[in-house]
């Protein structure tokens, strides 16, 4: 495993770390497990959020004993000095700890931050925190440019996590001011909210490039652990090769995909938009109609039951034409 200096943290972090999404599928034998394989792959940095139900707290049972083997991150969408404060100590509970490495504020819109820095905000809240040594450290996540670009120049943000991978490389004309000013860049979704199948291809995408600092794809199978690892250890520039499949895979995808963020919910009539798009695209790309149409059918409310309100537009990280989308799955799967 390879190890780099998380931007001005200066901690010392492998360079694919844990990311705490899919952690929410297993059980605790399962989160357990999870954690060993990190141990034994080398994987030192391991990412969760309060807004990913379980996930704090299957991990922080599982790092009983084992947590100073790890640097800690997670992450808020409280906007208030408040609800930031209770948060944090929350976070400390579930994960069974007395600090936390590393205190993100989660995905805030402009008008969002400007709440988190404003009188009685979130930022008074993780400064406290931060006083007190119950946080090391303190970063912010996002899907939009400018708020990127606006966390470029707040002088408490120590890291930024951003999608990036085959198909989402917006950010990258950002990247050297994240280097100039010694910002360490995460790269959130590197499977395109698994969207690309070919995991080591997507990982060899983020580690071949220097101004990744560190990549969290998240995980919920020792195997998936192992052949991530492996993919992050390979310091070997990208092959003819890789690079054909890399051009595939964004000749591919590129265009309005999903990324399954769930940002769009709750649909009005209750439908389960990224497992539509989802199954859509295996049924799509991949060349599964028959798995697809299955898994399709046993999703209770249908695409064709979008009333095009555009609620879930609004909400869209990625502006994507939702509407238009379910009216398109709609017509692939029949119903």
């Amino acid at each position: 495993m390879q190890y780099v200096e998380l931007g001005k943290t200066r901690l010392k972090v492998s360079r694919v770390s844990f990311g705490g999404i899919p952690i929410q599928r297993v059980d605790q034998k399962g989160a357990d497990e999870l954690i060993d394989a990190l141990i034994e792959q080398g994987i030192n940095y391991i990412d969760t959020a309060r807004g990913y139900t379980v996930s704090e707290e299957l991990i922080g049972n599982a790092l009983i004993g084992k947590r100073d083997k790890f640097y800690l991150a997670t992450k808020s969408m409280a906007r208030d000095r408040e609800g930031m404060e209770r948060d944090i100590g929350i976070s400390l509970k579930n994960l069974r700890t007395d600090h936390i490495d590393l205190y993100q504020v989660h995905n805030p819109s402009m008008e969002q931050l400007d709440t988190v820095l404003a009188p009685g905000g979130a930022l008074e809240a993780l400064m406290q925190a931060k006083s007190e040594g119950k946080i090391h450290h303190l970063g912010i996540t996002a899907h939009s440019l400018k708020v990127f670009e606006r966390a470029l120049e707040l002088d408490w943000v120590e890291t930024i996590m951003f999608p990036y991978n085959i198909v989402e490389s917006q950010c990258e004309y950002l990247f050297d001011r994240c280097r100039e000013k010694n910002i360490g860049f995460i790269a959130m979704k590197p499977l395109a909210g698994g969207a690309i199948e070919d995991g080591r291809i997507a990982i060899r995408y983020n580690t071949a490039n220097p101004n990744v600092t560190i990549v969290i794809p998240g995980m919920y199978s020792p195997e998936e652990v192992r052949i991530n690892a492996e993919a992050g250890a390979d310091i070997s520039p990208l092959t003819a090769e890789e690079n054909e499949k890399i051009a595939a895979i964004r000749s591919t995808l590129t265009g309005n995909f999903c990324r399954r963020c769930n940002y769009c919910a709750p649909c009005t009539v209750g439908i389960s938009i990224p497992s539509v798009f989802l199954f859509e695209g295996y049924l799509e790309r991949y060349g599964l109609a028959d798995w697809a149409k299955g898994r399709y059918a046993t999703l209770p409310v249908k695409a064709s039951a979008c009333i095009g309100c555009g609620a879930c537009e609004s909400r869209c990280p990625y502006h994507l034409p939702i509407r238009e989308m379910l009216k398109r799955a709609a017509e692939s799967f029949g119903e």
